[in-house]
């Protein structure tokens, strides 16, 4: 091989790296920073670009897509000191490459830690039944409070979404046993209530009773007083009448507790006989002393 044929090779060779170091194809979705002597230069859009071998060269490719950015879950303490996890995702957008390259060092873990830090500054200033029930609340105002740092590093926030948001284990312990608390503290206070009602309307119902006993008791010692007033009236001083009908009813009474299926043992006064003598005696002069007039019976 001579040296002609060695000198064209390394020419040949130097050409096509000089071409493929100046000729520059961008895909879609992508910007090109361009570093002159290690100083901005220029940007290179999609599509077929050129620039000075050796001079220029391409210092970021910069992707100009949605980026999606996964907030990592994080611990964050309430107002009211209550653990809770929280953990996000953004939605974020490069429109500026040259602020995105050069005014921050990784503009994805920037956003990631504003976003952290945000996140918990919002939470902390809320209590825990808010903060589990705001999530529209605290995605808006996350997303205000990033954007415009965002926009510095030449980037767009489009949208934030809280992923989830919970309280920790322990913090689920806790309220697990505060609502069980809770719901047991209700239960006995409906108990005590019911209690309370139904000794009332016992009490009531008592009341109402004694009030009915008592008004029976008079209406019937006034039916007595009455029926007493008329048999008085119709007997007058004559009392054999009454008598008489004392003892039969003694009688009947006694001849009714005896057919009784239930009366196994009757017992009945000693002086029965006497009693029934003296009761027919007593009659009997009764009847003997009227005058003959008013016993003669046409």
């Amino acid at each position: 091989m001579t040296g002609m044929t060695v000198f064209s090779i390394v020419l040949l060779v130097f050409v096509a790296v000089t071409v493929a170091k100046g000729v520059r194809i961008v895909p879609q979705g992508e910007e090109w920073i361009v570093q002159r002597l290690g100083k901005y230069r220029t940007t290179l859009l999609p599509g077929l670009r050129f620039i000075i071998p050796y001079i220029d060269i391409v210092s970021y490719k910069v992707t100009t897509k949605d980026i999606i950015l996964d907030v990592q879950e994080q611990e964050v303490i309430t107002r009211d000191n209550a653990v809770i996890l929280v953990n996000a995702i953004a939605f974020i957008k490069v429109t500026d490459p040259v602020k995105a390259v050069y005014g921050v060092q990784d503009y994805s873990e920037a956003i990631r830690n504003m976003i952290m830090t945000t996140l918990r500054s919002i939470v902390g200033d809320m209590e825990l039944d808010q903060a589990l029930s705001s999530r529209d609340t605290i995605k808006a105002r996350l997303k205000a409070g990033v954007a415009d740092e965002a926009l510095d590093w030449g980037l767009t926030v489009k949208s934030v979404e809280i992923q989830d948001i919970k309280p920790s284990q322990s913090m689920q312990r806790a309220m697990e046993m505060q609502a069980s608390a809770e719901r047991e503290r209700k239960a006995m206070v409906t108990r005590a209530e019911g209690e309370k009602q139904a000794m009332i309307l016992t009490a009531e119902a008592r009341l109402e009773s004694a009030k009915r006993d008592a008004e029976a008791q008079v209406t019937l010692a006034e039916a007595s007083s009455q029926a007493i007033r008329k048999v008085n009236s119709a007997f007058g001083d004559n009392e054999l009448p009454m008598l008489y009908l004392l003892g039969e009813k003694y009688i009947t009474s006694l001849g009714r507790l005896a057919e009784s299926d239930n009366a196994k043992l009757i017992l009945l006064p000693a002086d029965l006989q006497s009693t029934l003598r003296g009761l027919f005696q007593r009659v009997t002069k009764n009847v003997q002393a009227q005058p003959f007039s008013d016993r003669d019976v046409p």
